[in-house]
């Protein structure tokens, strides 16, 4: 019999059905994932009713392909874990349910994980030198996070955006400049026959917290700059908008990161989530990290958007740690980091 720890992961907090199976939190055996995007690319962005019939269609076939890739069964996996929140909620139930009932029916732990806890947690899948204690900056559609990774299962939050997160001004400036859903990827792809100079698109600073940040002034101003030339009657060129949009945004994020680390006196920056798939951004990253004399870290782009494999890796440190929950674990949307039901 294995002595090595093996867990079961289900995410299903947006519009991506995944499974996994993670082997003592740093050997991915399995990561599948049934992606919605070419779905919700006729809404121009996800419809959560849709999402949650999708996952409720594709999360037993997920976990079946997961534990097959991996060579495993249900009896032979030691526990299971998956996100409750935050996300949609109709899509994080699909997943609890899901997790409940397997945990019931082979009598196996279950783990709650959070969302944002993951995708720290993806860090360690490919950097086996990684450990706490560093920094880490989570940018994605909903949430532009500076934390700190205290320990394993263990972080506080020391700066956030005050209105839009990263991802979510990528997706509007997107819808903008009429490139649709979803923003990240196309302004990025555009981006690239471009200018990044052409523009002087506002770095907006918050007065009472060098933490924190800020984008919906830059959100604004490209708007502006829009109408200006619509109303001049003046040719816009898309990708010298997308181009000065998108290295405002990482110029912003790059140099907060640095900042931050420096005053915490941590040589380890780590970043996380969606938009940490985003080229320009992780070359800003490597420029001013190597600059500053501090260790950079990011996982590979598919490790960065939702995946299963991340919530195996935080749930096996949860697990390891002593954390269950309980049959009566439900989704919480609006779960904050650093705490925990069940």
């Amino acid at each position: 019999m294995s002595d090595k720890i093996k867990i079961l992961a289900i995410e299903s907090s947006c519009d991506e059905t995944a499974a996994a199976v993670v082997e003592d939190g740093r050997c991915v055996k399995s990561n599948i994932i049934s992606s919605q995007i070419e779905l919700h690319k006729l809404y121009g962005g996800v419809v959560p009713e849709i999402a949650s019939r999708k996952h409720v269609e594709k999360v037993n076939f997920v976990v079946r392909e997961a534990l097959k890739e991996a060579g495993e069964t249900l009896d032979s996996i030691d526990a299971i874990a998956v996100t409750y929140g935050p996300g949609l909620v109709g899509a994080l139930l699909v997943g609890v349910a899901e997790a409940k009932a397997l945990a019931f029916a082979k009598k196996k732990p279950l783990v709650g994980v959070h969302h944002i806890e993951g995708h720290i947690c993806a860090n360690y899948i490919e950097h086996p030198d990684l450990e706490p204690p560093f920094l880490c900056l989570v940018v994605s559609g909903g949430h532009t996070h500076l934390v700190d990774v205290k320990d394993y299962g263990k972080y506080e939050i020391i700066g956030c955006t005050r209105d839009d997160a990263a991802g979510e001004a990528f997706d509007k400036v997107a819808r903008a400049i009429g490139l649709g859903y979803p923003g990240g990827p196309k302004i990025e792809a555009l981006a690239k026959e471009g200018d990044k100079n052409a523009i002087s698109f506002p770095r907006a600073k918050v007065n009472d917290s060098k933490m924190d940040f800020s984008f919906s002034g830059l959100k604004s101003s490209v708007l502006n700059y829009l109408n200006k030339c619509e109303m001049k009657g003046e040719e816009v060129n898309r990708a010298d908008v997308a181009a000065s949009f998108q290295e405002a945004v990482v110029d912003v994020l790059s140099s907060h990161g640095v900042e931050a680390a420096k005053e915490l006196g941590y040589k380890k920056l780590a970043i996380a989530g969606g938009v940490a798939s985003n080229g320009a951004f992780r070359a800003k990253m490597i420029e001013r990290c190597k600059e500053a004399g501090i260790e950079f870290y990011h996982p590979s782009p598919i490790f960065c958007t939702d995946n299963a494999a991340m919530i195996g890796v935080c749930g096996y440190y949860d697990y390891i740690n002593g954390v269950r929950s309980g049959l009566d674990l439900n989704a919480v949307p609006g779960l904050k980091i650093g705490t925990r039901q069940g």
